[in-house]
């Protein structure tokens, strides 16, 4: 009987940890190259709420949720709400209202935007993108609906 060498097993563990090494650093490179498809939110409306919420009486505006951008609602006056992206087109900032400048105002370097969404004040580049309010009757009888939707 022939004595087995111990070489050939020795060169199937090292090639076999070689390779588990190559494939664990390729992998997240792999991975980095080609992320998955994340699905865009398909809303093209959403319920913004009551249009008689306190919130509007103390603050003049709402935060809402639009897919996966928040949108700022404002009421400028008792049938006249507007809409728009609630992030400043400068650094990403949320805006808020400020109802004594009558103005969209973003805190992070004092941008500010009419009530038509266009950038007046600070370094904002562009206006802010503008969405369409309707005002819904509810079935409930009590009293109107904000819709907020793309423009």
């Amino acid at each position: 009987m022939e004595p087995t060498s111990r070489r050939p097993f020795l060169n199937l563990l090292l090639g076999t940890s070689l390779g588990g090494l190559v494939a664990s650093a390729l992998y997240p490179v792999v991975r980095f190259l080609s992320p998955p498809e994340v699905p865009e939110a398909t809303t093209n409306e959403v319920d913004a709420g009551p249009a008689e919420d306190p919130v509007f009486a103390d603050k003049g505006f709402k935060i809402v949720r639009f897919g996966g951008e928040p949108v700022i609602v404002v009421r400028v006056a008792a049938d006249d709400y507007r809409a728009f992206t609630a992030t400043c087109t400068h650094l990403d900032c949320i805006v808020q209202y400020r109802k004594d400048r009558q103005l969209i105002w973003c805190y992070c370097h004092n941008g500010a935007y009419d009530l038509n969404g266009r950038n007046v004040a600070g370094p904002p580049p562009r206006p802010l993108s503008p969405f369409v309010v309707h005002l819904v009757d509810r079935d409930d009888g009590a009293g109107k609906q904000l819709v907020v939707a793309r423009a």
